[in-house]
Parts: C-alpha cells; structure tokens; sequence
C-alpha cells in the first residue's frame, strides 16, 4: 500500500439535470487528477438533487443503465484515479430508490458499492422537513475495502452522527473513513466540522468528506465545507460553499501513530448498561465509559 498519496474533495452543487451533474463532476475529476491527486471524492447525490419525488424516478435509472455511473468510471480509467462517487440516486425495485455510493479503482472497475444504511427524516427547527425514508431504501451492510492507498471505510452523510458505526469499520481495519455528504446549511453551520473531527479522533482514522454546497435548484441550501482531517482530529483541508476542490496529502503512517497514542480501538471492552429504578422512577444508569 501507499504510504502517501494526494486526496481530492470535488464541492459540488448538483441540480436537477443528471447530464449536466454528470458533467460538473467529470470536470472535477479531471482537475483533480491534473493537479496531482491520487484519490478523488465526490458528494453524496452526485448525479441528481430534486426534492421532487416523481422528477428524480423519471430521471434515474438502475445502475446498470445509470449514464453518471458509466461516465465517471471512463473518467477514472482516463485519470488513472481512484474515485469515490459520494453517492447517486439510482432506480431499485417499483418506485423505490438507493442512494448509493461506489468506489472505482483507476483501471475504471467497480471496486465496491454501499447503500446509506442511516437514512435522513427529521424536522428541523427552521421548518425544514426531510423524509428520506420515503423514497429511498436503507442499506444494511457495513463496507471497508482494501485498495493500494489504504483501507478505507464507506459512509454516507447522515451515517456521521451514529458513531459506533466508525469505530466498526476501524476495527475492521479501515484507516481512511469516508462522509459524502449534502448536508442541510443549519446542521452544517451547527455540527459539521465537530463531527468529523470526532469520527476521526474516536477512531484514529483519517476523514475525508466532499459535500453538497449552496443553493440549489430545487430550493434547498446545502452547507458544502468539504473537509479532510487527519488522525489526530487535525483539520488538513476544508473549503467552504461554492464548488471546487479541496485537496490534502494523505501521510498513511500518522494511523498508526495515532492508534498508539491513544490506543481507544484496543482498549475497548464489553458492557451492559443497567438502568436503576425506585419506586417506579429511573435513578440512573450505568456508566458506559471514559
């Protein structure tokens, strides 16, 4: 494996026509590749963002038809890239959709798939409301995948605030932890940051996370802030709304370095939590830790 390599978060702003999606992050890709990286993200929703139910059905397709999918694989073949797509809406059973996300290796083959196991409905304070569930199916399965430039870990988005899926995917042996994300301005502006360098702190894993940006077509207003840290919760790149690349070297060896500072993977231990009562009113419940 690569000891160092270059990583590259592509901002996007996507909209509602996937050719011209398809298009934006190609031109990303591209730009990456020539300015030295090695490795490639993109966000979640790469290829489409409608909060049109009915319009993102007609316009997606099931990802052996999907034209994104097949367009970004030839990029990364052409670049000699790895690349991470966030994420794409894609056609699954009846009405029902994946939001899922693919690492391709440089020769353009499809290295692995995830599906976002933790999908996003809730109702924030400003009114905004989200139903993901509605439309989409949430995975199931976990994914870490070997490749020349580490082991790295697939995530989506939502996924960031459930933490013990993190430290799962590192005791895998994931080194390098991934977040595509289009999160919302208000938990962007709130939780972001903090989040990823959590993840990446708990673990002793690197983040690397390329974000939705902007106002888009549809209305919604994505906080964007593409960020790469490193092991020891250090941020080493971010960016902020507009699109475009944010870029940082990967130095492999801080993994273990951190792991050994901290040694939190090895040191955690098996638990029940017990919850007391009196009188029929909780007391408390037991400690869980540090």
């Amino acid at each position: 494996m690569e000891e160092s390599f270059v990583a590259a978060c592509a901002t996007m702003r996507s909209g509602r026509d996937p050719g011209a999606n398809r298009d934006a992050a190609s031109r990303l890709i591209r730009e990456a590749a020539a300015a030295g990286a090695a490795f490639v993200q993109t966000p979640e929703i790469t290829n489409i963002a409608d909060r049109n139910r009915a319009a993102i059905l007609e316009k997606t397709a099931t990802e052996d038809r999907d034209e994104t999918l097949a367009a970004l694989r030839e990029v990364a073949r052409e670049t000699r890239v790895m690349l991470q797509i966030g994420s794409l809406a894609l056609r699954t059973s009846g009405e029902r959709l994946a939001n899922r996300g693919f690492l391709i290796s440089p020769e353009g083959e499809i290295l692995a798939r995830y599906d976002k196991v933790h999908l996003f409905d809730v109702d924030l304070p400003n009114g905004e409301s989200w139903r993901e569930s509605n439309s989409y199916d949430g995975g199931s399965r976990a994914v870490v995948v070997e490749t020349a430039l580490g082991t790295i870990g697939l995530s989506i988005c939502y996924d960031i605030r459930f933490a013990g899926l993190y430290r799962a995917l590192a005791e895998a042996g994931a080194e390098i932890l991934t977040a595509p994300a289009c999160f919302t301005r208000q938990t962007g502006e709130a939780h972001w940051q903090v989040l990823q360098r959590a993840r990446a702190i708990e673990t002793g894993s690197f983040m690397i996370s390329a974000a939705q940006g902007g106002r888009h077509e549809d209305g919604r207003e994505s906080y964007g802030h593409s960020i790469i840290v490193d092991p020891w919760g250090r941020v080493l790149a971010e960016g902020g709304s507009d699109p475009g690349l944010v870029m940082a070297r990967i130095e492999r060896p801080l993994v273990a370095e951190a792991r050994a500072r901290i040694p939190a993977l090895r040191n955690g231990r098996p638990f029940r939590v017990e919850v007391l009562r009196q009188a029929g009113r909780p007391l408390a419940a037991a400690r869980q830790g540090p």
